[in-house]
């Protein structure tokens, strides 16, 4: 039975890189379409601020934690939450595509600069023989109804993928999911991030020490000022007024 938490306004689950597998195992075994996305400090901030990202995470069976900060306030509110339930991409992409290749799941991911994802794929299918493997960049016209998006469907349901990852930020990754997950023959939906930009080395890969102490913030920090000072130095602020106002519910409700 996987475990749910509700707290700073989410539901999350206690998820494993191990658990996770599982549940695309599951979603293939079962013929099923499981939307699995993530929450972090960021996804916080506009789960609270943007609608349509509510209704995304109202339509996920599944949401594991992607960063040691929710771990801490989760623990500080009293939940049984360990490190091992901190599951990045950065950690799991590995797993996920050494269980791809040996159960023959065909992977699609969507996402990255013209010719990143498909060098990072090309690095997975070195790494895992047999992975299959086919990617679309993200840069295209994502509009439900644009020419753009209806040639991108066609290719991922060509493709028969049994897992599609869709890494393009949030919330813009999360929103076309939302838009488009009923028009996609897939088994298992993730939200990816820059899952396959580390691969490629696009994007620099925190020490994996960091994450588990929770400081890739400040490396991610470091390697990306210009995109990432507000969200790592502003956004937590945010996240913070969540967790007091929180405290001072639950008091209430104990005197």
């Amino acid at each position: 039975m996987v475990e749910s938490y509700q707290f700073l306004g989410v539901w999350v689950n206690a998820l494993t890189i191990e658990d996770l597998n599982e549940l695309v195992r599951q979603s293939v075994q079962r013929g099923e379409r499981w939307l699995i996305a993530n929450h972090n400090m960021n996804s916080l901030r506009l789960f609270h601020k943007d609608a349509k990202m509510r209704d995304f995470y109202a339509r996920s069976e599944y949401i594991h934690v992607d960063g040691m900060p929710l771990i801490w306030l989760g623990r500080l509110l009293g939940y049984p939450l360990r490190r091992e339930h901190r599951v990045t991409y950065a950690d799991w992409i590995d797993p996920l595509m050494a269980d791809a290749a040996a159960e023959n799941w065909r992977v699609f991911y969507l996402g990255s600069k013209p010719g990143v994802a498909d060098r990072g794929a090309r690095i997975l299918q070195q790494r895992y023989p047999g992975l299959e493997i086919t990617t679309a960049d993200g840069y295209f016209d994502a509009r439900r109804d644009s020419e753009d998006n209806q040639v991108l469907l066609e290719k991922i349901n060509a493709f028969q993928p049994q897992v599609l990852m869709v890494g393009m930020g949030m919330p813009r990754q999360e929103h076309w999911v939302l838009d488009n997950m009923d028009s996609i023959r897939v088994n298992a939906i993730l939200t990816a991030g820059a899952a396959i930009d580390y691969v490629a080395g696009a994007v620099p890969t925190p020490p994996r020490w960091a994450g588990k102490v929770g400081l890739e913030w400040l490396f991610r920090l470091v390697s990306e000022p210009g995109r990432l000072w507000r969200r790592y130095l502003v956004e937590p602020w945010f996240v913070l007024w969540l967790f007091i106002v929180e405290l001072w519910h639950r008091r209430r409700k104990t005197d």
